[in-house]
C-alpha cells in the first residue's frame, strides 16, 4: 500500500479469518455494539472513531504515572507508529497476529490499528489471563502483558515473536522465557508516545529505538524523547536511563520512586534487580520518613509474613539496605499487572 493513511485498510487484513474492508468493518462495529459480548463493544467503539471524519481519536492514559487523563492522538501518528512497529519487528503482510489485549487501552487499539494498516491476519479474541488456551493455530507476533506470559509459558512455542508490556518483566519471568524459541520483546512506551517506542529483546541490558525515534537525556538523566511521526511535542519522561548511543538506552529507574537516605540517591528499582533472585513473590523498595535520615529504605513483600532467609541482603551496599520489611496481603495494581507503589502503601 503507498503510503497508507488511516481511511485505507490494507487489502489482506483479516479479522478472524475474514478479510473485511473499511464499509465491511463498519456493519461489524455496529453488529458488535449492538449484540456483541461485553469485550466486542469498546472494539465496536473503537472502529467506528476510527472511521469518523475527525482526525484524532481521544484516549486515556493508563494513570500509572499521574492521574487518569483523557488526551487526543492523531489517527495518522497511530498509522506511524503501527509501520515503525512493522519496520522494527519485520512483519509481512499476511502474517498471523494474535489481539487478546483490552481495547480500552492504547496497547489494544494498536494491535487493531497494526493489523488494518500492515494487512495481519488478525485472531481476536476475549482478552484473558489464559490468551493462548482454546488456540490451536500458530501465530507469527503477539502482544501481551506480563501475567498473560507467565500463564503461556506451555503454549508460547506456537508463537514466533512477542512483544511483552503494560509493566516491567521480572527476572523470574525473563529466565522462563528465554528458554523457549520464541523471539520475545520487552516494550518501553506510554499512551502519549501511542505505545512503544523502543524494545528490549529478553537477555539484552539495552532498549533501541524503532524507526524515526531519536533520544537524549535531560539535566536530571531523564529520557528525552523525539519522534516527530506521533507527536509534535517533544516528549520529557521521568524515567531516568544511561544512554548507551543516540539509538539505545538502559531503564535504571523512575525519577518519582529515587530515595534520598542521608544524602545518598538511591534508585528502587536497582536494589528490587539485585533481590530478585532471592524472593519469590512480587516485592518493591520504598521509603518512609525518618528523623535521622530523611527516608529510611524498607522492603514490601506481597503475601504472608516470613523469613526470608539470612542471606537477602549479601548483594547489597551499606546504603541500599532495608531498615523495615512490610507485609501486604495484596498490591494494588493497574489494568495491565503494573504495582502501584503509593496506592499499595496508602
Amino acid at each position: 500500500m503507498i503510503n497508507p493513511t488511516y481511511e485505507n485498510v490494507h487489502n489482506q487484513f483479516k479479522l478472524n479469518g475474514f478479510h473485511l474492508n473499511r464499509e465491511d468493518l463498519c456493519r461489524v462495529a455496529y453488529s458488535f455494539i449492538k449484540e456483541g459480548e461485553d469485550f466486542e463493544k469498546p472494539v465496536g467503539d473503537f472502529l467506528l472513531d476510527w472511521f469518523d471524519s475527525k482526525s484524532y481519536i481521544e484516549m486515556q492514559t493508563s494513570g500509572t504515572t499521574g492521574a487518569p487523563k483523557i488526551i487526543s492522538v492523531s489517527k495518522q501518528a497511530m498509522v506511524e507508529s503501527a509501520l515503525a512497529t512493522g519496520d522494527f519487528f519485520e512483519l509481512h503482510p499476511g502474517n498471523r497476529a494474535l489481539q487478546c489485549l483490552p481495547v480500552k487501552y492504547v496497547a489494544g487499539k494498536m494491535m487493531l490499528v497494526r493489523a488494518m494498516i500492515l494487512g495481519l491476519d488478525l485472531e481476536f479474541v476475549a482478552p484473558s489471563s489464559h490468551p493462548l488456551d482454546h488456540l490451536d493455530m500458530d501465530f507469527d507476533f503477539v502482544a501481551m502483558v506480563p501475567l498473560q506470559a507467565q500463564n503461556s509459558l506451555v503454549e508460547l512455542k506456537r508463537v514466533k515473536k512477542m512483544i511483552v508490556g503494560g509493566a516491567a518483566i521480572n527476572k523470574n519471568l525473563e529466565k522462563q522465557l528465554l528458554k523457549l524459541p520464541t523471539q520475545v520483546f520487552e516494550t518501553y512506551g506510554m499512551t502519549e508516545t501511542i505505545t512503544h517506542i523502543a524494545a528490549r529483546k529478553l537477555g539484552e541490558k539495552a532498549f533501541t529505538v524503532l524507526p524515526g525515534v531519536t533520544i537524549s537525556y535531560d539535566d536530571r538523566n531523564c529520557l528525552v524523547i523525539h519522534a516527530p511521526r506521533i507527536s509534535d511535542d517533544v516528549i520529557v519522561t521521568n524515567d531516568i536511563v544511561e544512554l548507551v548511543n543516540e539509538n539505545q538506552f538502559v531503564f535504571l529507574g523512575r525519577m518519582d520512586n529515587v530515595i534520598n537516605s542521608g544524602g545518598i540517591k538511591l534508585i528502587p528499582e536497582q536494589i528490587e534487580e539485585k533481590l530478585a533472585h532471592k524472593i519469590n513473590q512480587r516485592f518493591f523498595i520504598t521509603s518512609k520518613p525518618d528523623a535521622e535520615l530523611g527516608e529510611k529504605v524498607i522492603l514490601v513483600v506481597e503475601g504472608e509474613k516470613h523469613d526470608l532467609g539470612d542471606d537477602l541482603y549479601n548483594e547489597l551496599d551499606k546504603y541500599e539496605k532495608p531498615k523495615e520489611i512490610i507485609f501486604i496481603n495484596s498490591f494494588k495494581e493497574t489494568g495491565s499487572g503494573k504495582v502501584m507503589r503509593k496506592e499499595t502503601m496508602q
